[in-house]
């Protein structure tokens, strides 16, 4: 999963004359305003950027939800440089390179897709997780997150050679992440197929909007990003660049379709929102909001970064008290991992 390098924002620390001076004050300003707005919406109400800008990314519990389906985290951190660059940097980091994120497989996507754009399936590596999704495909399990529509196209196949994956396994999971693709760029989340394989229907718009709505103050500080996607409604204005993965969710392998979205605002900031809007088990949806800052710090410039994660998965509904707060210390570290090895591919380390 795609869950994160830079240019100046300016601070000119001299008094040789006035304009200099504005110039200086109004760098401070926009410092004070990014802390200010950012406490605004999240959870950390109080934020040292020099002490921040030192230290490794801040994480800690999203705000408690009533579905006990969702679970959400918030994180801050300073990265090098301005919003734009590590917005462009998020968009192309790959994170394949690192094998403790567990993505064994990771494309992406043009906006007219077509079946050979999976074909990496027959790569994927031979290994427990990905046996397991061979193995839950070829007997149709119940735990897989597909339409009955799409349980029927199904055919049985001799296993293939040279890869651990059967010709009928990759070509039916070619085809499913094919067709959802193409119902995403037209419908946006609205048009995704329900997962109705195993008599209940979950739909993905459903549960992005449910996920939004219990945090109304991050929906009302992205509503005008969110309104111009295809996250929780039909296709948007923006177009989106898309990817597919296979990876590790609790040993099981899961393909998955993601779209990242990202809009600049006047003032050098940054909104940006990567959605994993099918998986084809493990959660039934993933969402993370950025919301960047351009910033100056010890007279370099930098970028406040705030980042939401927050996730719906039918195996956190059965867990209380210490099991569930361990499963949100889990996800802390996950994204805690992520985003120091992703500054450190982008920027060094700092």
């Amino acid at each position: 999963m795609k869950f994160e390098t830079i240019d100046p924002s300016r601070r000119l620390f001299t008094s040789a004359s006035i304009l200099l001076l504005l110039l200086f004050g109004s760098s401070t300003i926009a410092r004070a305003d990014a802390v200010s707005e950012l406490a605004s919406f999240s959870i950390f109400d109080k934020v040292d950027l020099a002490q921040l800008a030192k230290s490794d990314v801040k994480t800690d519990h999203g705000p408690p939800m009533s579905n006990p389906r969702f679970l959400a985290v918030q994180s801050c951190y300073v990265a090098p440089g301005a919003p734009a660059q590590l917005t462009a940097a998020l968009r192309q980091w790959n994170p394949t390179k690192h094998s403790e994120l567990k993505v064994f497989l990771h494309s992406d996507l043009p906006s007219s897709p077509t079946a050979a754009n999976f074909e990496k399936l027959k790569n994927a590596p031979d290994n427990g997780p990905v046996r397991a999704l061979v193995g839950a495909t070829q007997k149709l399990s119940s735990d897989l997150q597909i339409s009955r529509d799409e349980a029927k196209k199904l055919s049985a196949g001799a296993p293939g050679r040279g890869g651990v994956m059967p010709a009928s396994v990759v070509t039916f999971w070619m085809e499913v992440l094919l067709s959802r693709t193409k119902s995403f760029v037209s419908g946006g989340t609205s048009g995704q197929p329900p997962y109705d394989h195993s008599g209940k229907a979950i739909r993905a718009s459903d549960e992005l909007n449910g996920l939004l709505r219990e945090q109304g103050k991050i929906q009302r500080q992205f509503s005008g990003l969110l309104g111009a996607t295809g996250i929780g409604r039909g296709a948007g204005s923006l177009t989106p660049a898309l990817y597919w993965e296979l990876l590790d969710v609790d040993d099981q392998g899961v393909v998955t379709l993601g779209a990242d979205y990202n809009r600049g605002g006047g003032d050098g900031t940054y909104q940006a929102a990567d959605v994993l809007y099918y998986a084809s088990g493990g959660y039934y949806v993933a969402l993370t909001l950025y919301q960047m800052w351009p910033v100056t710090v010890d007279g370099k410039p930098s970028t406040l970064v705030w980042r939401g994660d927050m996730i719906s998965a039918p195996s956190l509904a059965s867990l209380h008290g210490v099991e569930r707060l361990g499963s949100e210390s889990v996800m802390m570290k996950q994204i805690s991992k992520a985003v120091t090895l992703f500054r450190r591919d982008t920027s060094g380390s700092r």
